[in-house]
């Protein structure tokens, strides 16, 4: 039997470097027609893009979250950030998670299609979920955006628990949740690079879905 592979421990990935994400000025709110036409141009010409959502928390459990508040999407060099109180970026976002031949990558994803499908109506397509490609590789469980930065880079991803459990519904974002936000999309974008730097673009392939 294939032995299981372990992602570095908690205490091995605090020794690491740190992983170099997207700063303050590569991240874009669209919101104005030229914006959001700008944005759907720049994605569309991506054969790959980073792709997450946030929503606001729940806190009681007969709480039920009426997420996402929050699409990221981005390319190599600019990370988008769709906010969702904003109805006229709804067609953007739609156009694009329903572009087959634009492929969004994360961590996750199988289970935001039921999420997508409820506060936009439309079927996720092309969509490569991280997870599946690690545990193709030999990992014993999901790693996620940190555990995967420390395997494939040696790098530690820092997320601050603050941030992620902050209100993502608010009308406008601190610049904390900006960086939280564009670099856990932009982080699986970065992953994808190495793997594909790695020899697996054939695995990478197959698991598109």
């Amino acid at each position: 039997m294939k032995e299981k592979l372990l992602p570095p421990t908690k205490q091995e990935i605090a020794e690491f470097d740190l992983f170099q994400g997207m700063t303050l000025e590569q991240i874009c709110l669209p919101q104005s027609e030229a914006e959001l036409t700008a944005a759907l141009t720049d994605l569309q010409s991506s054969a790959f893009i980073g792709f997450d959502t946030e929503s606001r928390p729940v806190f009681r459990k007969d709480q039920k979250s009426d997420g996402p508040h929050l699409v990221q999407l981005c390319t190599a060099e600019t990370g988008y950030l769709f906010q969702l109180h904003d109805r006229s970026v709804y067609p953007v976002i739609c156009q694009l998670l329903e572009a087959e031949q634009v492929v969004k990558v994360g961590f996750g994803l199988q289970s935001d299609r039921s999420h997508i499908r409820r506060k936009f109506g439309v079927e996720i397509k092309g969509i490569l979920d991280l997870d599946a490609i690690y545990r193709q590789l030999g990992y014993r469980r999901q790693l996620g955006v940190k555990a995967a930065i420390a395997v494939q880079f040696g790098q530690k991803f820092n997320k601050s628990k603050r941030v992620s459990t902050s209100n993502w519904s608010l009308p406008k974002l601190s610049d904390a949740q900006k960086l939280y936000a564009a670099n856990d999309a932009f982080a699986a974008l970065r992953i994808l690079e190495g793997l594909q730097d790695s020899g697996h673009q054939k695995l990478i392939d197959n698991l598109i879905s």
